[in-house]
């Protein structure tokens, strides 16, 4: 006898937030959005900023050179030049539509400085936890420049870059098989939907930062720009340009990945499992064995 396949189950809104406006590194003006009081984490996702600016001074001071160990920063650039280097000798710079994908692991020390005196910086820093497994691996980066982040349209009105994740038989380029991440730019015209299937499992957002989305159930009350939808539980998430929404109705970043479930001690920097790992932390960068 065959088996009945279980019915895909639509993911609802079970809840939408604010980010709150802070500053980080040497001064750079930002809006957090996960890793504030509202929404302290979700597992496997630790931190998401939001930066956007076209004032210079609110930028230009950058994120002078700093540790990380535990965890993996993604930085996707939306607009403007960042320059990174690090301890271990890797260098680069991050343009408009390129993302950098860095696992700090055992520990790295690096810098993010604008490589502008004027115009707009604009993108996104999520922090994305590691498991107890692999904290302790050594440091990596995947890195693609916007030509290499591939592009759906799957429908009428929908445009998706893919960094992370299939959409059809598009998939994006960076792979971890510890969270199995999703991460998609999703961008709608009015009156158009796109439909995602996720894994049951995994945690998901929809972060807005353009125009209004109507997302799952929530089709009478869209998510505006800036504000953030945790997803409930189920596979299929749906979203919807709303009809006057004209040629871009809303555009919003889809994450999700697979939980850790892991015991999390944190302070500033580090990400670990306990405060004794983290007390080695502190010893080992203070001892310059980063």
């Amino acid at each position: 006898m065959n088996a009945v396949a279980e019915p895909v189950q639509d993911r609802p809104v079970a809840r939408v937030v604010r980010g709150m406006p802070t500053s980080d590194g040497a001064g750079v003006s930002l809006t957090r959005v996960i890793g504030q009081p509202g929404l302290p984490e979700l597992d496997p996702f630790l931190m998401l900023d939001e930066f956007g600016t076209d004032n210079p001074m609110e930028y230009i001071a950058g994120f002078p050179s700093h540790p990380h160990r535990g965890f993996e920063t993604v930085t996707y650039m939306l607009d403007g030049r960042m320059r990174h280097k690090d301890n271990h000798g890797h260098e680069g710079v991050l343009v408009p539509g390129s993302v950098q994908w860095m696992t700090a692991g055992r520990g790295i020390v690096h810098s993010e400085m604008p490589e502008q005196e004027q115009g707009r910086m604009r993108g996104f820093q999520l922090w994305l936890n590691l498991p107890a497994a692999q904290k302790m691996t050594a440091p990596a980066y995947q890195e693609f420049e916007p030509s290499k982040i591939p592009v759906a349209s799957p429908s009428h009105g929908v445009h998706v870059k893919v960094i992370a994740g299939t959409v059809g038989a598009i998939k994006g380029p960076i792979s971890q098989p510890a969270t199995d991440p999703t991460y998609l730019d999703v961008e709608l015209a009015g009156g158009a939907s796109y439909t995602h299937v996720l894994p049951a499992g995994h945690a998901a957002f929809v972060y807005v930062f353009e125009g209004a989305l109507q997302l799952g159930d929530r089709a009478d009350t869209p998510v505006v720009a800036h504000q953030l939808a945790v997803m409930g539980p189920g596979q299929r998430l749906t979203l919807r340009g709303p009809a006057a929404g004209g040629e871009v109705a809303g555009r919003a970043i889809v994450v999700a990945g697979r939980p850790l479930r892991e015991p999390v001690a944190r302070h500033g920097p580090f990400v670990m499992n306990t405060q004794a790992e983290l007390v080695q932390a502190f010893q080992d960068y203070q001892g310059g064995r980063f």
